[in-house]
């Protein structure tokens, strides 16, 4: 009953098209924003989404280790299910608990053939086969094109919906058409991109690219206190 509702309930329904996994298969979404402002808490709310579906997901991160990714995933899911029972809330957290694993590389040792190597080795020993993979920590620089071309062979490959937290900094410049300039040589091979902006009181969820159709679509927001995502509706 928890699980039906906080999937029924959930804002990321309205970004991307109409389909649950919001990406395509072997398909590309960015989140943006300064450090600080929620690209890990809205990851972290990505993958609870799909985990709640009972799909698999593997959460990379080239900066912080594992079990500081685990308190994200504590946090966010308590802010989630606050309003229901306890004890039901805990059982669930157990039941998701399976379809999550958290893989760490320092960003030093970091390409995409030892991820794939190292994934190729879950799914052969039937340790973990994910469908979604989020990439917290990726450095976006003047040879990204090249390991995001790997990245989009292996996405294929494996069937994989792939996620990038990209942070962008404040004194840098976007491009005429408001895309960051970590992303404008690479966003053709984004299917969706969403940035997080600071204003007031709120964090704006604003999608750069991969706006869905329709104009019934309330506006998003990340909440400051929480970090949740929250809508207008």
């Amino acid at each position: 009953m928890i699980k039906k509702e906080l999937i029924l309930q959930n804002p990321l329904r309205f970004i991307g098209d109409e389909t649950e996994d919001i990406l395509p298969e072997g398909g590309f979404g960015a989140v943006l924003a300064r450090a600080g402002v929620g690209k890990t808490s809205l990851l972290v709310q990505l993958a609870l989404n799909t985990v709640l579906r009972s799909k698999y997901v593997l959460h990379v991160s080239l900066d912080d280790p594992v079990n500081k990714i685990s308190l994200w995933y504590k946090e966010v899911f308590s802010h989630l299910t606050k309003s229901y029972d306890a004890k039901e809330t805990n059982k669930l957290w157990e039941d998701l608990l399976p379809y999550r694993f958290i893989m760490t590389f320092k960003v030093e040792g970091f390409s995409v053939p030892k991820l794939e190597e190292r994934l190729t080795d879950l799914k052969e020993q039937n340790i973990f086969s994910p469908q979604m993979v989020l990439i917290d920590g990726f450095h976006f620089n003047e040879s990204t094109r090249t390991s995001l071309s790997e990245f989009k062979r292996l996405a294929k490959n494996h069937s994989l919906h792939v996620w990038f937290a990209v942070k962008t900094h404040r004194h840098e410049k976007s491009e005429p058409e408001g895309m960051p300039s970590q992303l404008s040589d690479v966003s053709d091979l984004f299917d969706i991109i969403i940035q997080l902006q600071p204003e007031g009181k709120k964090i704006h969820v604003i999608t750069l690219k991969g706006e869905p159709q329709g104009s019934d679509r309330p506006a998003l927001f990340l909440d400051p206190a929480t970090m949740l995502l929250k809508d207008n509706s």
